[in-house]
């Protein structure tokens, strides 16, 4: 099993890492020949070094070391062009359904991927049930691209990751207090669970981010509704996910975690890149973030008097995380996790659900004028249609609809 040991890494220099305007506006790839997954993983790099500039920034507002906001301020710069680099990877004859394509079939993969390599039982569980619901907001805008600009999932997605329902994006609106979720235990979580963690937060954050800055850029009325529908579950996953982080934590010691994941994840695409350049930026990137990371280290043991090793408690991280081919391990979570909600922090089957579920309520508010993850489907071509048609989609969608009207009628307010 290949693993990541940073402490056998050789770093840059900080004083070396700041980028000339070139370097950090490299030349975009080729939208008709790129490999999916290095799109995928573009998509993903540029949301990990989003929540690292956006981890710093909150950092220096609360932390109250000039010194830790003087290295804040140094590594946040550096991070902040390297996202910029990572992002101008993507072309600009690339739609931003086309684009959003690729976020979803990273949200697949990436989260089956953590998802068959999570130790806690707790976090791959949310995984898994968060996984069904990104699964099929690939189906709903694969038929926005048919409807929009008649172009064919497949183009972006080719073949990797199937595309048809999941659980419904219609029954996925959730009252905020169903996405609470229990935290992991600093003390005793394994490495890996603390990188899923914050990959996993990260990815869902910029997706969400992403939604929100592009989907009024269509002047179709569908599309932009479907755009906030599917931005809203995205925000209920960045909160659910977010809420697994141990808050025990300090400052400095989410800061190191957030930058040996980003070196983490530096060096598992570089294993995996099949495009030499990319691969060149990758491997660049991660000796960046392992200066970062022994930044981080120095801070943590000057400002609180703690050993890195002491918070890791493991030498190497692994296995590393991998884009690659999901289908198996998809369709048995959509045959046996279907029907799943949250209630108190915990899955059970709709049909248990308790009559007073604050989410029936909400999902009468929201969906009361119609739900655009539907109507999309009655605008696409009929191969993307037909997929709607599943006897279980059907099941569930009937199930929750009857315990909707037969639940609160409004949101409560606790």
């Amino acid at each position: 099993m290949a693993q990541f040991k940073p402490f056998d890494m050789e770093g840059m220099p900080l004083e070396e890492q700041p980028l000339n305007w070139k370097d950090m506006t490299p030349a975009p790839y080729d939208k008709k020949t790129v490999d999916a997954y290095t799109r995928t993983r573009i998509i993903l790099m540029n949301g990990i070094e989003n929540n690292a500039v956006l981890m710093s920034h909150a950092i220096e507002r609360m932390h109250p070391d000039p010194g830790v906001k003087k290295s804040m301020a140094l590594m946040r710069r550096i991070d902040s062009q390297q996202q910029v680099a990572v992002n101008w990877l993507n072309p600009a004859d690339q739609s931003v359904i086309e684009t959003t394509l690729g976020y979803e079939q990273v949200a697949v993969d990436l989260t089956a991927n953590l998802a068959q390599n999570e130790p806690d039982p707790y976090v791959k569980q949310t995984l898994d049930f968060a996984l069904l619901e990104d699964f099929d907001h690939l189906y709903r805008y694969s038929c926005l691209y048919d409807y929009i600009e008649g172009g064919d999932s497949e183009m972006i997605v080719q073949g990797r990751t199937e595309v048809k329902p999941g659980r419904p994006t219609s029954i996925e609106h959730r009252h905020p207090f169903d996405s609470m979720r229990k935290h992991y235990d600093k003390e005793t979580a394994d490495i890996k669970t603390k990188m899923n963690y914050i990959t996993i937060t990260a990815g869902e954050q910029q997706t969400m981010l992403y939604y929100r800055a592009h989907g009024f850029m269509y002047p179709d009325e569908i599309a932009r509704q479907l755009y906030a529908e599917i931005a809203e579950i995205e925000e209920q996953h960045v909160t659910q996910y977010g809420l697994l982080g141990d808050p025990n934590e300090t400052m400095l010691e989410k800061m190191a975690m957030t930058e040996l994941n980003e070196a983490y994840l530096y060096y598992s695409f570089a294993q995996q890149e099949n495009d030499p350049r990319i691969r060149g930026i990758w491997e660049s990137f991660m000796k960046m973030e392992i200066a970062h990371f022994n930044e981080c280290a120095r801070l943590m043991k000057q400002v609180e008097g703690r050993e890195i090793r002491d918070v890791m408690k493991a030498d190497a991280i692994g296995p590393l995380v991998v884009f690659e081919e999901n289908k198996d391990y998809v369709n048995s979570v959509l045959d046996n996790q279907l029907d799943l909600a949250p209630n108190n922090m915990e899955y059970m089957r709709m049909r248990d659900l308790p009559d007073d579920w604050a989410s029936f309520g909400y999902q009468r508010v929201m969906n009361a004028k119609g739900v655009p993850s539907e109507e999309i489907v009655s605008k696409a071509g009929p191969n993307l249609t037909e997929r709607d048609q599943a006897e279980n989609i059907r099941r569930v969608k009937q199930e929750m609809a009857r315990r909707v009207e037969k639940g609160m009628a409004a949101v409560p307010a606790r």
